[in-house]
């Protein structure tokens, strides 16, 4: 039985300024994210498309990283915990006490999307696609980052590589739940895209093998995860995370099986 190491949170600390692994992560997570859109930008399909320049993509990973951070924040509050927020609106604010949904993340994104194409005269879905091959390795940092913090621990097991997590306040040996997270909805998802944009496909195909891909990996990993204490499990034995999964999965089925133009 392994026992989690119980890392210093904070990564570096300048004087009075602590970074903290988290968020190191969160800058971990958009570097790539413009080190993969640069190499994709002299690459064949949706980067053509786009037109875009590098000073488009720092532009657009900006009000990306806004989005990230407005929309997880928003779509925790929303899905989470709304009464809660109801009855302390100023707890919102907050964000350093934790509480981001990635479903709101990704709602934000989208909206980000939508604002910079509508600027630049593109097609949604083709700026999309382009986007979506550079996602996965951020979730990946963000799942490392949750490893890291000893959060997101999850449920009670006897593999072998069970895992005790001080921080739940007990002895048990649980799923290193955010390193199934890591794995599947971070480096194999991307692989998984990767591979799928490197040809031309149908606008909207490659998000959709994004959205659809990362449903079936969440979904499946929520099974090993611990559920949030203030909402356990919801209707059908399922998490909140899995039902937020189960839309994603059928517009991203949806937007695989349409029949559009090859960007």
């Amino acid at each position: 039985m392994l026992v989690h190491p119980q890392f210093d949170p904070i990564a570096v600390q300048l004087g009075p300024i602590a970074i903290r692994w988290y968020g190191l992560m969160y800058l971990v997570a958009f570097l790539l994210f413009y080190a993969l859109g640069r190499h994709r930008l002299g690459q064949p399909g949706p980067a053509q498309a786009t037109r875009m320049t590098p000073r488009d993509l720092e532009d657009l990973l900006f009000y990306g990283a806004l989005g990230v951070v407005l929309g997880g924040r928003i779509g925790y509050v929303l899905f989470y915990k709304p009464a809660f927020y109801l009855a302390h609106p100023l707890q919102v604010l907050s964000v350093w006490e934790g509480g981001m949904s990635f479903h709101g993340g990704l709602i934000g994104v989208v909206v980000a999307c939508a604002w910079f194409a509508r600027r630049r005269g593109l097609a949604l879905l083709t700026l999309m696609d382009f986007v979506a091959p550079l996602v996965p390795t951020g979730l990946a940092a963000g799942r490392l980052g949750n490893f890291i913090n000893g959060e997101l621990w999850g449920r009670p097991t006897d593999v072998p590589w069970a895992m005790v997590f001080p921080q739940a306040g007990d002895a048990l040996a649980r799923h290193p739940s955010q390193l199934y997270q890591f794995l599947g909805e971070g480096l194999l998802l991307f692989v998984l895209v990767w591979w799928y944009s490197a040809r031309p496909r149908p606008r909207g195909a490659v998000s959709g093998l994004f959205l659809a891909g990362y449903a079936v990996f969440r979904f499946a990993a929520e099974f090993a995860r611990q559920p949030d204490a203030f909402l356990g499990l919801l209707k059908l034995g399922l998490s909140m995370g899995q039902w937020l999964c189960i839309p994603m999965f059928i517009g991203g089925v949806w937007l695989m099986l349409r029949r559009t133009p090859v960007d």
